[in-house]
């Protein structure tokens, strides 16, 4: 099995890895997974990550799976998912989160897409030990302090090169039809960092409250409520990588007070703000 490289300052939660230089990728490696939980949430990024030492449960919309050591999982944006420890059991990953329009871009560039947005992918996991190792050495290479930025690029582009001609895009979805429902998520992410109310997103999507509840979860796995604080967290997420101080993202981010953010941040990436900024 390929061996990662232990991180120079040891964290009890996880090591976060990015670098400017490569603003489209982005790394987390943690080395003992028994305290972290995750609540349901989604990324606008694309995520693939593996499964290096023991076993999780792993979420992803509606499938409830259990994964092993040996496991490369994937999440496409907006997919809802989690993966949460087993009755305490040790456990380790590394997950990389690559930006959907860059992605998008490599994926149109292959001429695997008809236009450069990203077309998901249709595997939600895979036991594929080519994939698995893909991902370690990538992380690897990344994660290395010698290696210059350009051999780094190359290295993602020819791994990620390699994901998308192995695996298939998705048919398109049964969601796409249902253009209120996206335009009561849309005017949620634009507006996340606003004290929004039910009737706001009702309004902008033309929904009632009881309609939009209930469709909201069906489609999307979670409730407009979730939905809303994920979108906030996200946010918060790119400000902490762009410097801000917490109290600045807390307030940019649409959160009443520093402890909500604190609460909301670590429930749904298992790393408190600190943390993940570094």
């Amino acid at each position: 099995m390929s061996r990662l490289s232990s991180p120079r300052k040891p964290s009890p939660a996880a090591r976060f890895w990015r670098d400017d230089a490569l603003p489209f990728i982005e790394a987390r490696q943690v080395e003992d997974g028994r305290e972290l939980c995750y609540a349901r949430h989604s990324h606008e990024t694309f995520s693939i990550g593996v499964i290096t030492r023991g076993e999780s449960t792993y979420i992803n919309r509606e499938v409830h799976l259990r994964v092993c050591e040996g496991t490369v999982v994937l999440m496409n944006p907006g997919d809802v998912h989690a993966c949460n420890p087993i009755d305490g059991l040790p456990w380790s990953y590394v997950m990389l989160y690559v930006d959907a329009a860059w992605l998008g871009g490599l994926q149109h560039a292959l001429g695997l897409s008809e236009g450069p947005g990203f077309q998901p992918l249709s595997a939600i996991m895979s036991p594929d030990r080519a994939l698995y190792d893909g991902v370690v050495q990538l992380y690897g290479v990344l994660t290395d302090d010698t290696l210059c930025v350009e051999d780094k690029q190359d290295a993602a582009t020819a791994f990620f090169t390699r994901v998308l001609r192995t695996l298939e895009t998705a048919p398109l979805s049964q969601s796409e039809a249902h253009d209120k429902l996206q335009r009561a998520a849309a005017f949620m992410q634009a507006h996340c960092a606003q004290a929004l109310k039910i009737d706001d997103i009702c309004a902008a999507a033309e929904l009632s409250p009881s309609y939009l509840t209930r469709a909201f979860k069906k489609l999307y796995g979670m409730t407009p409520h979730a939905f809303l604080l994920n979108q906030r967290v996200q946010l918060a997420r790119l400000l902490l990588k762009r410097g801000e101080s917490l109290a600045e993202v807390a307030l940019a981010s649409g959160f009443a007070d520093q402890a909500h953010f604190q609460r909301a941040f670590k429930q749904l990436l298992a790393a408190t703000p600190g943390q993940y900024k570094g």
